[in-house]
């Protein structure tokens, strides 16, 4: 059985790639390169946030136990999130397609909403400082986001309308035509984000949440402008608004009224008592 090969060319930077979606088979079984970039982006992730968990003031087992949690609740988050605003009637007349995730159809803002809201609810029993964890966990996003980006690229997805910019893709899924590889540009702004925003959590962060108001700051603003280019975008139903563009703007904004509100505040471990679980 052969698998698809896609020919990606960015004629404005002069490289040619050949991209094959699945890395090998066990058996008739195929294992895919986006899954395993996924798994690399988590691990990366998870090693920066269990490596820094002592700096931020939080008991590493019981951070561990909120990656978990937050993780299901994200995949969980991630599915729903592209299930409600896919558009038609096809999970409403077949339910049951809903669990086919491995069909594709995952949406990164329900999975950052499912995973920061599992990951708190697991933080505040375990007795963490959940604002120190929000900043921690924001840069672990980071990292997952730059990396997992790449997932799209070797997917040939997230992309966006044509361009004549030196940044252009073509491949036989932009049907010859040289586009917008947003998947690119989001993966660099989140490298950039995590460069930025660690160095401010080390000798730069006034309070705690400061760094995960920041990153909400910091991704919406891009993915405001990165999702306006996009052809593969989910709408709100009946009018013709895309939903990431409006998550991404309420995010800046609540982000920048709080880090706004908050700027004379000089209480860094001090938000919210820190009980540390022993062990």
């Amino acid at each position: 059985m052969f698998s698809t090969i896609y020919n990606v060319k960015f004629p404005g930077l002069n490289l040619n790639f050949k991209v094959a979606p699945v890395a090998f088979r066990l058996g008739s079984v195929p294992v895919y390169w986006y899954g395993i970039i996924i798994c690399i982006a988590f691990v990366l992730a998870l090693c920066y946030v269990l490596a820094n968990c002592k700096r931020f003031g939080i008991n590493q087992n019981a951070m561990v136990d909120a990656v978990i949690v937050g993780l299901v609740c994200g995949i969980i988050g991630a599915r729903l999130y592209y299930v409600i605003f896919f558009p038609g009637d096809v999970y409403l007349r077949d339910p049951v397609k809903i669990l086919h995730i491995n069909e594709g159809g995952i949406a990164i803002y329900g999975g950052l909403i499912g995973g920061i809201l599992g990951g708190l609810i697991v933080a505040k029993k375990k007795k963490v400082n959940t604002m120190a964890a929000l900043d921690l966990a924001s840069l672990g996003f980071l990292i997952g986001q730059s990396v997992g980006r790449w997932g799209n690229f070797v997917n040939q997805e997230a992309f966006g309308q044509e361009t004549a910019s030196i940044f252009r893709m073509i491949s036989e899924n932009t049907g010859g035509v040289a586009a917008h590889p947003c998947f690119l540009y989001e993966s660099i702004w989140c490298l950039a984000g995590f460069l930025i925003l660690h160095f401010c959590s080390i000798d730069r962060k006034k309070y705690d949440g400061q760094i995960f108001l920041l990153y909400i700051v910091w991704y919406g603003s891009a993915r405001f402008f990165i999702e306006a280019l996009r052809t593969d975008s989910l709408f709100v139903p009946g009018i013709n608004l895309k939903i990431s563009q409006i998550v991404a703007l309420v995010s800046v904004a609540v982000g920048v009224y709080f880090l706004f509100r908050f700027r004379n505040r000089r209480s860094r471990g001090k938000l919210l008592k820190i009980n540390l679980p022993k062990g």
